[in-house]
């Protein structure tokens, strides 16, 4: 088919629509995403079978609630935080703590301490002992005290509390108030990476484009205070061979802090802490709120459907 003749489908399509009923923006995206579809199948040559069996694809990814692996898997995730950068630097809005992505798998209401924290409500057996420590500052290098520094990771089996019902709830989640001087700490463990469901939808699209379902090592976190732009964000673990082959496409080169190992006998002597631990220092600098710029808080849906 001819463009002209693509064209004349899509307005036929859209001559069926009510004035002054529905969403205009809803439209404008919905046909603009239709027009583009139909010149992708012309353009390709995409069959009917593909595009029959790419329904049956579509529904089994909602049904086993996938889509927020897709949307990381494809990149798209990545490229809306892209954009958002981008959005922020035309703002004057530039430096910081980077941001990268959320991910499908933070669930709200974790529970909240004061400066310190530890993760697991369960502890688990065979785990590396992790401390992670560090300041929230603004642009001009102040503390920021009373930040809510939400913290979330998966077990050693690769398993985030809520969505895995072996766990306790909200194990390796909680939210930390930093204190006066704007400092949080956490007690927990190191993590292990990932990979997608085997089998599953998101595994099934990746195999076919030749790729891995795998990330590396990770800790999200999310910052808030008041007055201040909604910081998301996650760090890497050093050393983890997959950092730069994240399928998720998050790694950041200033999201990978060095890690400190003491020995049981040097935790003891410097800490007074009864065995050996890995530690991280991390700082989070988040930007005072600004009129006129996108709100850094994304409204979507959290925990299992």
């Amino acid at each position: 088919m001819e463009r002209h003749q693509i064209d004349a489908v899509v307005e036929k399509i859209k001559s069926t629509e009510v004035p002054g009923q529905g969403s205009e923006r809803i439209k404008e995206i919905v046909n603009r995403l239709t027009t583009d579809l139909f010149y992708a199948i012309e353009d390709l040559d995409i069959q009917p079978e593909e595009i029959w069996k790419a329904v049956d694809w579509l529904t089994t990814t909602g049904r086993n609630n996938e889509w927020g692996l897709v949307v990381a898997g494809i990149g798209l995730e990545h490229f809306l935080d892209l954009r958002m950068d981008e959005a922020e630097a035309k703002a004057g809005i530039t430096g910081g703590t980077p941001r990268t992505i959320e991910g499908p798998l933070y669930v709200p209401g974790s529970p909240e301490s004061v400066g310190y924290a530890e993760l697991e409500t369960e502890p688990e057996v065979g785990g590396e002992r992790l401390y992670m420590q560090g300041q929230v500052r603004d642009e001009d290098g102040r503390p920021v005290p009373n930040a809510k520094v939400e913290v979330w990771h998966c077990n050693l089996k690769g398993m985030y509390s809520v969505f895995d019902s072996s766990q306790p709830p909200f194990n390796l989640r909680r939210a930390i108030i930093t204190d006066a001087d704007g400092r949080y700490k956490f007690k927990s463990i190191l993590p292990v990476g990932y990979s997608c469901p085997p089998g599953g939808a998101t595994d099934q699209l990746l195999n076919a484009i030749g790729r891995h379902g795998s990330r590396p090592a990770h800790i999200h976190f999310f910052v808030t205070a008041p007055g201040y732009r909604k910081l998301t964000t996650q760090i890497n673990i050093e050393g983890d061979p997959l950092i730069w082959d994240d399928f998720a496409f998050a790694s950041r080169e200033e999201l990978v802090p060095h890690i400190t190992r003491y020995t049981a006998a040097e935790a003891k002597e410097q800490f007074n802490i009864d065995e050996p631990f890995a530690s991280i220092d991390f700082d989070f600098e988040i930007h005072k709120e600004r009129e006129g710029v996108f709100a850094a808080e994304i409204e979507r849906t959290h925990g299992p459907r």
